[in-house]
């Protein structure tokens, strides 16, 4: 699996860490339970930390399959005994001195120490430590895990990924010793020779100490990979975990397509609810079993590529045992987990310091865009939120490396650590498999290089030589682009930036980008539009999930099905599709307000959501049509009115986000708004209660005009100048002819706002606005803060610049006013 950097625990420093327990300097070997963090240089990183956890981690319920440790003294014994040392040495010099190849160099030491004889002394101990082993589980020549730990496993700044040999379902003494010499060789492949001179390690104060851990029967459950923060992003508050079908080393590798859940972790204190605010299938087209010796891929079943891995409680016992992990060790982890398909019981089988958003600044946002456009080429699961351009290299096999031009990009079916010298050298990385805890991954986010992962047909679709564009900067879906398009970034200093008395907000749509902007100092989210997460994740009409007898198109019908399998009701989807993509928005500036407006689609646009054109009357103009709260109430749409509501209360009672507030948006008149707020009432979403606000959007001339009536029936209001815009001058936006005319600064639309904040301010109610002519018109942004504007929410491209802009505004009228 993966070796990575493994730090003392909180308090306790690096010298600390560097004097064992005086009982274990001589041990050869020792019982996990009776080592801790103090140990590392006897037992490792990766041992120390399970032992810590067997010590100090029972109490939150966190359980580690029992073992043992093979130390370090037993490694540097049998390598003393076997007279190796100085031929080891000999053959490290020959490789410095370029008179041997690295390949060379790895296997004549790897064959000498493989072929040496263990001590007698050091047999002896293994035998009765797996005897003991045997005896505490009850299983005779009991499976075991031989893992690799090694004592250079503790700097912040190296990762060992995958340099040492993990061995799985060995079964009996003499397997379980072949294993150990197995495993004391690959302390010299190919690649950890490499690394180590790469980062100027001494080859001969490095040792190796061996885990032995009971084997969990994940074959017949599952298991994965977590960690306590957004591996993308460094969001810290939200816990991932990816879930696969049988034993984890296929997820590490890449090699499969798992299961994603992402979970709100300030809420999981709280057992009342459960704050899962992603649930992604993965595709898990195969697994690793047992075989009759070691282990083997096999495809999964139809069954197990549409059912998730985990249910929903499990996945917040892992959540849980991921805050306490991080909590004891004060600084977030990376961990592995396993699933026992007998017993049904979840394990932690590994727990080490997540290293590359640690050694990041948490003040420091670096943003990235597209400038030009080009042909979508393929998809995939985005690591970083960079973006690369340059010509394909496609390699299928590690062995034509050695051709890949420095600067191309790297186009594989998967990587391991065998890869990682020529990912150093890649623009950026596309395969074919794995998805966002792959090694490919892993290592791409560390060495700070773009990667598409999880393509399912990059090396078929992308030919050597092209050119093309790989963007990350769109959220969590990677896209790979035909051509070399022009893009460029911004590095933001956060702490550098102004803070300014009016509240600047976010304006969000997409949930998978929403966590990339997390840093940025918005209180709240001023717009998240539920249209855009309805149109991108859920993709069907309501109506056609609450009659799906009534979709004509046989084609449509089938796609729905496809789309809701594993829902009992095929309008569970729409709520759980729905309230997912709210709740990870709603997450990212929680306890700051979320503002989400309500469904805001027009007739036509309803109607190309799949099964639409069955539910949706044909209109000349649809601008002013059957659009906002007026469907909300009507029979033509209540019922799928009803599932919009179903999710917001799953999100705010449920998930427990109860930070989110709800906007009405193209409300007409004040009988109306009666109306939506009675239906919203009848479906459990009553103003008022367990504290939910409910906004309306401020578009239509009549809401100003009848400013008090309205601010009688809302706690507040958002200003939608575009459309607020159109209906003042009477001019259709999207018109070429008109826009020239089309101007938010108009004194018929300012003075309409200006009035409108004085007058719904006396009622008590809150007025902010979510358009872009703050950005676009500094006057504009001097206009709202002089007439006392609450709040402005902005695209997040403009958020920087408009908030520098609003403090020099604020400034130069308190300048004024003195």
């Amino acid at each position: 699996m993966t070796e990575t950097a493994t730090l003392p625990p909180p308090g306790e420093s690096p010298a600390a860490q560097s004097s064992p327990s005086p009982q274990h300097e001589a041990a050869w070997v020792l019982p996990l339970e009776a080592t801790s963090m103090s140990d590392v240089p006897q037992v490792g990183g990766k041992n120390a930390s399970l032992g810590e956890m067997m010590r100090h981690l029972a109490p939150a319920g966190v359980r580690i399959p029992e073992g043992f440790a093979i130390t370090a003294a037993a490694y540097r014994a049998t390598i003393a005994e076997a007279g190796l040392d100085s031929a080891l040495r000999g053959a490290i010099e020959e490789y410095r001195g370029g008179r041997r190849q690295l390949h060379h160099t790895g296997e004549a030491i790897r064959s000498m120490i493989a072929n040496a004889s263990l001590p007698a002394r050091l047999v002896q101990a293994v035998r009765e430590s797996y005897r003991d082993l045997c005896e505490r589980t009850g299983v005779p020549n009991v499976a075991v895990a031989v893992r690799s730990s090694a004592t250079a496993e503790d700097l912040p700044d190296a990762s060992f990924a995958g340099q040492q040999e993990t061995l799985l379902n060995v079964a009996g003494e003499e397997a379980l010793l072949a294993a150990c010499r197995t495993c004391y060789a690959s302390l010299f492949t190919d690649r950890a020779i490499s690394y180590r001179e790469a980062k100027g390690f001494d080859h001969f104060a490095v040792a190796l100490s061996i885990g032995v851990q009971r084997m969990v029967r994940a074959d017949k459950g599952g298991s994965g990979v977590m960690f306590s923060l957004d591996t993308e992003t460094g969001f810290p508050n939200l816990i991932s975990i990816s879930a696969a079908w049988g034993l984890g080393e296929p997820v590490v590798q890449g090699s499969v397509d798992p299961d994603l859940y992402r979970v709100f972790k300030p809420l999981l204190a709280n057992p009342s609810l459960a704050p899962i605010v992603e649930r992604k299938l993965g595709g898990k087209a195969r697994k690793m079993r047992y075989a009759r010796k070691g282990t083997r891929i096999v495809a999964t079943s139809r069954a197990e590529r549409r059912a998730f891995v985990l249910r929903d409680e499990e996945v917040l016992t892992l959540a849980r045992w991921a805050v306490a992990v991080e909590a004891h060790y004060g600084r977030p982890m990376d961990m592995e987990w396993a699933k026992d398909g007998v017993t049904g019981e979840l394990f932690m089988v590994q727990a080490r310091p997540e290293t590359v958003h640690a050694l990041r600044s948490a003040s420091t946002l670096r943003s990235w865009r597209l400038d030009g456009t080009g042909k979508l080429l393929v998809t995939g699961s985005a690591v970083g939120q960079a973006i690369a351009s340059g010509p394909v290299c496609l390699i299928r096999d590690a062995r034509d490396i050695e051709r890949f031009p420095d600067g191309a990009i790297l186009v594989t079916e998967m990587t391991d650590p065998d890869w990682v010298p020529v990912m150093r050298r890649a623009a950026g990385i596309v395969t074919d498999h794995g998805g966002s805890t792959s090694h490919a991954a892993i290592v791409s986010r560390e060495l700070g290089v773009p990667a598409v992962v999880g393509t399912g047909s990059a090396t078929r679709l992308l030919r050597d030589g092209d050119q093309i564009t790989l963007s990350c900067a769109q959220g969590e879906e990677g896209r790979v682009l035909e051509g070399l398009i022009p893009f460029s970034s911004e590095t933001i200093e956060i702490d550098a930036l102004p803070r300014t008395r009016t509240e600047l907000m976010l304006n969000l749509a997409d949930p998978d980008a929403a966590l990339a902007w997390w840093l940025l100092p918005a209180r709240g989210v001023g717009l998240a539009r539920m249209e855009f997460i309805v149109s991108n994740h859920v993709r069907v009409h309501p109506m056609a999930l609450v009659h799906p007898e009534r979709v004509s198109d046989p084609r449509e019908r089938r796609r729905i099905a496809e789309l809701t399998q594993g829902h009992a009701d095929p309008r569970d989807y729409f709520v759980s599709r729905l309230a997912l993509g709210i709740a990870k928005i709603a997450s990212v500036f929680h306890p700051h307000p979320a503002i989400v407006r309500l469904s805001d689609f027009k007739t036509n646009e309803y109607a190309g959501l799949l099964g639409g054109r069955d539910f949706e009357p044909r209109e000349e103009n649809p601008m002013l049509g059957f659009r906002g709260a007026s469907r909300y109430y009507h029979e033509r749409y209540r019922e799928g009115f009803a599932l919009e509501c179903r999710a917001l209360k799953q999100v705010r009672e449920t998930i427990g986000l109860s930070n989110v507030v709800v906007m009405v948006p193209f409300c007409r008149t004040p009988e109306e708004a009666r109306l939506v707020l009675a239906e919203m009432a009848a479906n459990g979403l009553v103003r008022g209660e367990n504290g939910l606000e409910i906004y309306m959007m401020c578009e239509i001339p009549s809401n100003i005009v009848l400013a008090e009536e309205f601010s009688a029936r809302f706690d507040g209001f958002s200003i939608g100048s575009n459309d607020l815009t159109q209906l003042m001058l009477g001019i259709d936006r999207d018109s070429d002819v008109l826009a020239p005319l089309f101007d938010e600064r108009s004194p018929a639309v300012t003075r309409m706002i200006a009035d409108f904040v004085r007058r719904a301010q006396v009622c008590g109610a809150k007025v902010g606005i979510c358009g872009q002519a703050p950005s676009n018109y500094p006057e504009f942004a001097r206009f709202l803060v002089e007439h006392g504007i609450d709040s402005i929410s902005l695209n997040p491209d403009s958020f920087v610049p408009t908030l520098r802009r609003l403090a020099e505004v604020e400034q130069a009228l308190d300048a004024e006013r003195t």
